[in-house]
């Protein structure tokens, strides 16, 4: 198969998206070591960041999405799309790529489409549990779609979808033979319990929120806090890293230890997470953002909490947080069978899965 080959990405907005994109380019990489590759992402989104710092050439659209309330900023989607489509179609007349994958967010919209309709094979990775209008309209010309949940035909062609999971860090595949190494790493206190928090690399406001609210029940219930803020709230709550047992984290980079150092977790239900928490095994309790489209990230934990993986607390009901983590703190065997449930959902090999179905385009 010929090695020298063209490989245009796009997919970013969010960490899940840009990870997943990332994870798929670098095992393409081992296989196809002399591939050019080039991402395309929105301008003054994350993207244009953290591809670069993996090594890895982008370019940006100017494209955002569309607000769902009343908003002046959606006056200029418009002019942002046929600019978009404009720019991406002399992208890909330049790059001529060999083929074309989608990992989500406003960029992947006007790439895949201008490429689909230069005949270019395409994939796209759908990561939540109910896609977006977009990955729907792009669906009807993609050679694969690879997806992570169970019952997507409703939305994509069924000779189409190929059920891969979610790219994750393979760092993670191992944990359980680091909590001594993770519990030193954090300096926690070895014979207390640990709950880690995240909120997304950016940050949930709710979530922050309702730790502030309940730090001194944590403290009272002998609990220690590994607790990412996000880097928007970072300076805000930094304050609280004076109390006892409570640590507070802009960004975690050593995703394996912190996953390791944790006996119980509190997060959003991103694809990506959960696709992460999975494989980590660990309790947890998701409190899935409103504030998407479509409410995917309800749909997502929920896809877990039905079959008996996880807790899942609505954002409007957090003043029932200690009622839920209480229970869940003194139920042992709650713990045991939501650990083997959300475990056995995990799909580790997705990566290596996907690039298949791309090696399968290409050829």
């Amino acid at each position: 198969m010929k090695q020298s080959i063209n490989i245009l990405i796009s997919g970013g907005g969010t960490g899940g998206h840009i990870y997943p994109a990332i994870a798929i380019a670098n095992e393409l990489k081992v296989r196809y070591p002399d591939a050019n590759f080039l991402f395309v992402g929105a301008k003054d989104r994350m993207e244009m960041e953290k591809v670069p710092q993996n090594g890895y050439e982008i370019k940006g659209l100017w494209i955002s999405g569309v607000q769902r309330s009343l908003s002046l900023k959606n006056l200029s989607f418009p002019f942002k799309l046929i600019s978009s489509l404009w720019n991406a179609k002399k992208i890909v007349k330049k790059f001529k790529p060999n083929v074309v994958i989608g990992t989500g967010g406003f960029a992947s919209g006007p790439t895949l489409f201008m490429a689909e309709r230069k005949g270019v094979p395409a994939l796209i990775q759908e990561q939540n549990s109910y896609p977006g209008i977009t990955n729907k309209l792009l669906a009807k010309k993609a050679g694969k779609i690879c997806v992570a949940y169970d019952k997507l035909d409703r939305f994509f062609p069924k000779n189409k979808i190929v059920k891969t999971g979610n790219p994750v860090r393979q760092d993670l595949l191992e944990i359980s033979s680091l909590t001594v190494e993770a519990k030193a790493y954090f300096k926690l206190n070895p014979n207390k319990k640990s709950v880690l928090v995240l909120g997304g690399s950016l940050g949930a406001r709710a979530i922050n929120k309702l730790i502030e609210e309940n730090l001194e029940w944590f403290i009272q219930n002998d609990l220690q806090l590994i607790w990412q803020t996000g880097k928007l709230y970072f300076e805000e709550y930094k304050k609280y890293d004076a109390k006892e047992g409570v640590q507070t984290h802009a960004f975690l980079n050593r995703m394996d230890l912190t996953y390791a150092a944790a006996d119980f977790i509190i997060s959003r239900a991103g694809a990506s997470s959960i696709s992460e928490l999975c494989i980590v095994g660990k309790p947890t309790i998701f409190i899935p953002s409103p504030n998407v489209t479509e409410d995917h990230q309800t749909k997502n934990a929920l896809a877990v909490v039905e079959k008996n993986g996880a807790v899942l607390l609505e954002e409007k009901n957090t003043s029932m947080f200690q009622n839920v983590m209480g229970e869940l703190l003194k139920d042992e065997t709650k713990q045991a069978f939501l650990s083997k449930n959300i475990k056995d959902l995990a799909l580790p090999n997705a990566t290596k899965s996907i690039v298949n179905e791309i090696e399968k385009l290409i050829a």
